[in-house]
């Protein structure tokens, strides 16, 4: 691999555990859903520019808005 190619892949390896790590919070409290929505939203946040906060927000909504995966009222305070 050409060194381009090579951070492409530590940068992505590092953007896949940073959401992992926020997923977690997530998951956690929401009720059953395929974790690679929530990870695609969150991912595509980030690469855009967007905070880890922001791209949070942007998992739970797409969850909530796209997919009706919604966290259940009073669970979001422990995230």
């Amino acid at each position: 691999m050409s060194e381009d190619t090579n951070k492409v892949v530590a940068d992505t390896a590092r953007l896949l555990k940073e959401t992992s790590e926020r997923h977690g919070a997530f998951e956690a409290v929401a009720p059953p859903h395929d974790w690679w929505d929530w990870y695609a939203a969150y991912f595509v946040a980030r690469q855009g520019g967007a905070s880890a906060e922001d791209a949070v927000a942007a998992g739970d909504r797409y969850m909530a808005e796209v997919k009706g995966v919604v966290v259940p009222p009073g669970a979001a305070g422990r995230r």
